[in-house]
């Protein structure tokens, strides 16, 4: 990229920071809208931390995991079953690699199909329509009469966590480790911090989990959360629940990191995770020029249709906080772009499904159990286990369960909350009937191919109205 002054041709009627799936699906629908579109990603980051850092390798990490260590199968052939014995990072690594390049490949395909110009560089606005994109090159002016803010998070640091990428690391260079940790400890107990815990827990490292909260997946199903803290003490997890950490060093004369907590324990493993929240990329932007202030995390608020407090200005994706999943990224950035196009829309909140991608996973649509009852609502429970089904039986999956919350009178469908293999997948089910009002009357009068998951919705349906 050389230097460039500003003409006609770098006029963009929509320019999207960020190519994650908030700023993919932004630029995308712009396009469809026969609009003109620019999108500005970091050199050689197409795709964003969904692709390089976050979802997408670690998701492909867990799979590289749970096939390599045998664990689905060890309910047939023992405990100590394993694929291959000394599974090393390079052998989980070597799978992610490939997604990732195929997944790069895809998006750049998309763009380029939707006519959409891509720069590669760091973005900054110099005036409230106008903005520099720089590399090594040189830099290039854009201006845009519109924009979409979806520059996403990186893991936040903190000072008295001396992070060296190997023996103490965050979330984003789990990938970059040389070996695996005979223990880890892992500080933060949110989603990725579980999903992580699980994962190195599941080859058997020893796993200890702390958390200055006294409880784990605060939006969730207590049922479902009180069933995977159980499995992954089966797994020989050590949570350490309501420990604030103080300070974490490493001690050169027994080569083991430590952790002090404010109860005055200590800690120790081979190595550490820091897993305590995300900072937003948007302090790299210049936001100042168009007088746009985030939060302290570096978020920042818009309204029901995803504009800032700047009119020309709309923010979408892991930048404007919770939830931060891929899936409701993706949908905000399109609605994103609609709304500034003059299309309205939205999501209905209560039916978002959450999928968080433990060992076991967990999947979720609708209202949990205790919302209901905070909110005085009646309710009745269907529960389908996976020991029941001859799918669970043949995957060897004898601890999920998945569970269907209903009115007891109109027999609506409250939510849906699962545990156990595959729950991402059929969560689906339990929302399309959701959204559309059915009752659980559906599931009951349904026929399911034999012998799936799928058929759990049946049996929790028929356990249910047993139960009226």
């Amino acid at each position: 990229m050389s230097a460039s002054s500003t003409s006609s041709n770098n006029f963009y009627d929509l320019i999207v920071v960020g190519s994650g799936p908030a700023g993919q699906k932004a630029a995308i629908c712009a396009a469809k809208l026969r609009k003109k579109v620019a999108v500005v990603e970091r050199t050689r980051a197409i795709g964003g931390v969904c692709v390089h850092t976050g979802t997408i390798p670690s998701k492909v990490f867990r799979e590289a995991i749970l096939y390599l260590s045998g664990l689905r199968q060890r309910a047939f052939y023992g405990r100590g079953y394993a694929l291959k014995d000394n599974i090393s990072m390079q052998d989980l690594i070597f799978r992610a690699d490939a997604v990732m390049a195929r997944e790069v490949e895809v998006i750049k395909a998309q763009l380029r199909r939707n006519r959409v110009t891509v720069y590669e560089g760091n973005a900054r606005f110099l005036d409230a329509h106008t903005m520099e994109v720089a590399d090594d090159a040189g830099f290039t002016v854009l201006q845009g009469a519109n924009f979409v803010i979806a520059c996403g998070t990186r893991p936040t640091h903190d000072a008295r966590i001396p992070i060296d990428g190997q023996r103490i690391f965050d979330t984003d260079q789990v990938h970059g480790l040389q070996e695996l940790p005979r223990e880890l400890i892992v500080v933060g107990a949110g989603i990725i911090g579980l999903e992580y815990a699980s994962m190195f827990a599941a080859l058997g490292v020893k796993v200890t989990l702390l958390d200055q909260r006294p409880t784990v997946l605060d939006f969730a199903d207590r049922e479902i959360v009180e069933s995977l803290c159980f499995q992954l003490r089966q797994l020989g997890t050590v949570f350490r629940l309501g420990e604030k950490v103080v300070s974490v060093g490493f001690d050169a004369e027994r080569d083991r990191v430590f952790a002090k907590l404010e109860s005055g324990k200590a800690v120790h493993g081979a190595a550490l995770l820091y897993a305590v929240g995300r900072q937003a990329n948007s302090d790299r932007l210049n936001l100042e020029a168009i007088g746009l202030v985030p939060d302290g995390r570096g978020k920042l608020i818009v309204d029901e249709t995803f504009r800032t407090s700047v009119p020309h200005v709309s923010a979408a994706g892991d930048v404007i906080g919770f939830p931060a999943l891929a899936s409701t990224s993706m949908e905000q950035g399109r609605l994103a772009s609609s709304h500034i196009f003059g299309i309205a829309s939205n999501i209905p909140p209560n039916l978002i499904p959450y999928g968080v991608y433990t060992i076991p996973e967990i999947s979720m649509v609708g209202a949990t159990e205790e919302q209901l009852t905070r909110d005085k609502i009646p309710y009745e429970v269907g529960i389908a286990r996976y020991a029941e089904l001859a799918k669970g039986q043949m995957l060897g999956d004898d601890q999920g369960f998945l569970k269907l919350i209903f009115d007891p009178t109109t027999l609506k469908v409250l939510g849906v909350h699962i545990i156990g293999d595959r729950a991402a997948e059929i969560v689906h089910i339990g929302q399309a009937v959701l959204a559309l009002g059915g009752t659980i009357e559906y599931f009951r009068d349904t026929v399911f191919n034999y012998p799936t998951l799928a058929e759990a919705f049946k049996v929790a349906a028929l356990d249910g109205l047993n139960k009226l």
